[in-house]
């Protein structure tokens, strides 16, 4: 049973960690890790930033803000869409059900 669980973890910080390379890719395609870099200076919870460090598996600081906030740039609004749709649907639709 400890080969599963270490082989599911393995593969679960596998997964987490192309997630975050997709993230940070796709945030350099749209343009936001290019130009000059700012300092960032903010006072944040020791316990969160360790939670961060241990769920992504990265030991930088920068990394981890770096990520976090491509995250919320890259960010969409689809719940916030559908839900806004609901009841636009014609009444009338053909659904071939």
């Amino acid at each position: 049973m400890a080969k599963s669980s270490a082989r599911s973890a393995s593969t679960g910080q596998f997964l987490f960690q192309t997630r975050q390379a997709r993230v940070v890719a796709a945030a350099s395609e749209a343009g936001f890790l290019a130009g000059g870099r700012s300092a960032i200076g903010a006072r944040v919870p020791r316990h969160l930033i360790d939670a961060a460090k241990a769920r992504t598996g990265l030991t930088s600081t920068t990394e981890i803000l770096e990520y976090a906030l491509a995250k919320v740039a890259l960010e969409d609004d689809f719940g916030a869409a559908l839900v806004a749709r609901k009841g636009r649907a014609p009444r009338d639709l053909d659904l071939e059900l």
